[in-house]
């Protein structure tokens, strides 16, 4: 089964929380999220892993890929599940 992740998103929205208080970055993804057409992506930095933004993300039909970088950021790619 090919890797969703390896095609070329349409659009991409970026999301930079990294200096944002809770719950500034669930709020701002979210409503990336809203914005988001099937074969784009939003990119999310963040300065701490999101666990209840996965399980939001599960629940409301979007896959995602997470990477740290080597200062500590947490940088997340969300797509919709089913443009998958």
């Amino acid at each position: 089964m090919p890797d969703p992740f390896d095609a070329r998103p349409s659009h991409t929205i970026e999301v930079d929380a990294r200096r944002l208080q809770p719950p500034e970055p669930f709020e701002r993804t979210v409503e990336a999220l809203d914005r988001l057409q099937p074969g784009g992506e939003v990119q999310l930095l963040i300065g701490r892993e999101p666990h209840p933004l996965y399980q939001m993300l599960r629940n409301s039909g979007y896959i995602y890929r997470t990477q740290t970088r080597d200062d500590g950021t947490w940088f997340i790619r969300i797509r919709l599940a089913d443009a998958a």
